[in-house]
């Protein structure tokens, strides 16, 4: 059975039941809040990123990328697929909070412009770079390896959630963290990705989304100046027996 991620697109009329959650989202719709920009937060995605582009031209951290991937490998019957699935957990996670009426620090709104931008940064850098670098896998199924999609977008969401939640408490991060590192590492035992891939694919995932707080103000003034927030919107995961899906409504 092959399980596929559908985003559902559902717009409905205005209805009496949301009519309490759309006048608290338009009372918020003017606090949106943002990180501000501090060069210090540059450092451990420069870090992840720069040890990986080092890793493509040194032969000693191609010799230990080889290492690795053996332990990882060393008597592995058969893949799992749940890295297809783990990398969406942090994302998904901000929306799945809300519903249960845990607020974050920005509405539905603000937070899923800052998601979006997240992550058109980091698609595009992410697919440049394959293209450009072309470092085979270590399964040798293509040359696409660098850097690692699956772990740059778990660890987009990351960011996202520990940003949104983290004054909530420090611990939604952590497990965010902690979902994003085990879809990085499930990439290597799916001997999908050298380490360097990972390390580059994290610190990708960690600056797209701190540079799309730091634009957000600019992109909600452009996309959104002069106008009321008269809409609600509800996001959640779902599963129909077959397919995993993303469910996503909006009123008016």
């Amino acid at each position: 059975m092959r399980k596929i991620i559908i985003l559902q697109l559902l717009l409905f009329g205005y209805s009496g039941w949301s009519q309490t959650k759309m006048q608290s989202d338009s009372i918020a719709k003017d606090t949106v809040q943002n990180i501000k920009f501090n060069y210090k937060q540059l450092i451990i995605p420069a870090v992840l990123i720069g040890y990986g582009f080092w890793g493509n031209e040194s032969g000693q951290i191609k010799s230990f990328n080889t290492q690795i991937r053996d332990e990882f490998t060393e008597d592995i019957d058969r893949k799992v697929s749940i890295d297809d699935f783990s990398r969406y957990v942090p994302a998904i996670s901000v929306y799945a909070l809300n519903a249960f009426g845990v607020k974050g620090k920005n509405n539905m709104r603000d937070r899923s412009v800052i998601l979006g931008t997240s992550l058109i940064i980091m698609t595009t850098t992410v697919f440049t770079l394959k293209s450009i670098s072309k470092v085979e896998r270590p399964d040798k199924t293509s040359n696409n390896s660098f850097p690692s999609g699956h772990t740059a977008v778990a660890f987009a969401g990351a960011e996202f959630l520990y940003q949104e939640y983290k004054d909530q408490s420090i611990w939604y991060g952590v497990g965010g963290y902690a979902v994003a590192t085990a879809t990085g590492v499930f990439r290597m035992y799916n001997n999908r990705h050298w380490l360097t891939d990972v390390a580059t694919g994290a610190g990708i995932g960690i600056l797209s989304t701190k540079i799309a707080y730091w634009m957000n103000p600019y992109i909600t003034r452009k996309l959104f100046k002069n106008k009321e927030n008269k809409s609600t919107s509800f996001l959640a995961p779902a599963y129909d027996g077959q397919n995993y899906m993303i469910c996503y409504s909006r009123t008016f």
